[in-house]
């Protein structure tokens, strides 16, 4: 079904100190690997590991950056802050966009498909997001960040073909990673199977779907999937899909970008079920899940 809990391939560096390697047992969410550490660069990613209480081994910040509320919050969490120069800030980013700080964690861990639907708040409708063959680490972090924002329970990708929760996801994620359940999944296709099986929807987008998201019920139980920019859903994704709706766009371009398409979508599920909420829990006659 799901790759094992823990599960961690790429995107992380490995702790220079032996102190680092050995971490604290059972530190990450998850139950992180303790024998690898994962850097957190930029300014409001580093804030939201913070919030989220996530262990940190450190937080590094440059000289004169102006990252006074992320020192004061370390200190208070007794999370050790240590001051050096530009130069080894980007030498420890690896090249990444870090704005004057970053901080020393234990590795993410994916959870289970198992452990994210049994996460899902009781009486809530479940809104999970899938992706299929989103390989840009960008990409991946910027629908972390709306999903987290608009209200979605939690993220499934693929084992392959997919961006994973590296620290330029991180950095895009801008903290929503700390609060976002990802589960990594050998097979989608099957797994978008098993997620039916839970009485959830699946719905697909695609430039030639078959209807415009308001003409059918989001308010239901379901899991959005979008596809990469280079192949889509892909056939057997698609074939897993309940229905494929489409974006409409006016301009030129032919497309959006994929993590623009997951914010527009997650936009119009929550719209939606704010507008079934007021009305008292009835849903307007549509087409597709809720026809």
């Amino acid at each position: 079904m799901s790759g094992p809990a823990g599960e961690r391939r790429g995107g992380t560096r490995r702790c220079r100190r032996a102190g680092e390697e050995r971490g604290r047992a059972g530190e990450g969410r998850g139950g992180a690997d303790a024998s690898s550490c994962e850097i957190i660069p930029g300014r409001q990613a580093v804030l939201g590991a913070l919030q989220a209480g996530r262990p940190l081994h450190r937080i590094m910040v440059a000289e004169g950056a102006a990252v006074s509320r992320i020192v004061s919050l370390a200190r208070e969490r007794g999370v050790p802050v240590q001051v050096t120069t530009r130069q080894v800030l980007e030498a420890r980013a690896g090249g990444l966009r870090h704005q004057g700080v970053l901080a020393v964690a234990a590795a993410l861990s994916y959870r289970s498909l198992d452990h994210l639907l049994a996460g899902i708040p009781a009486g809530a409708p479940a809104l999970l997001v899938a992706l299929s063959g989103v390989e840009d680490a960008g990409n991946l972090g910027a629908i972390c960040r709306s999903a987290e924002c608009l209200g979605a329970h939690g993220l499934i990708i693929p084992a392959r073909r997919s961006a994973g929760l590296t620290p330029g996801a991180a950095r895009a994620a801008a903290g929503a990673l700390e609060w976002l359940p990802v589960a990594r999944v050998v097979n989608l296709a099957r797994s978008l199977g098993e997620v039916k099986e839970r009485g959830l929807w699946v719905v697909g987008a695609e430039a030639d779907g078959e209807s415009l998201p308001w003409e059918v019920d989001l308010s239901v139980p379901l899991v959005l999937v979008l596809g990469g920019e280079e192949r889509g859903l892909g056939h057997a994704v698609r074939q897993a899909c309940d229905l494929v709706v489409r974006i409409p766009t006016s301009g030129r371009v032919p497309s959006l970008n994929v993590a623009a398409a997951a914010a527009i979508l997650l936009y119009e599920v929550g719209r939606q079920r704010r507008m079934l909420a007021s009305s008292g829990g009835r849903p307007a006659p549509r087409v597709g899940a809720g026809g």
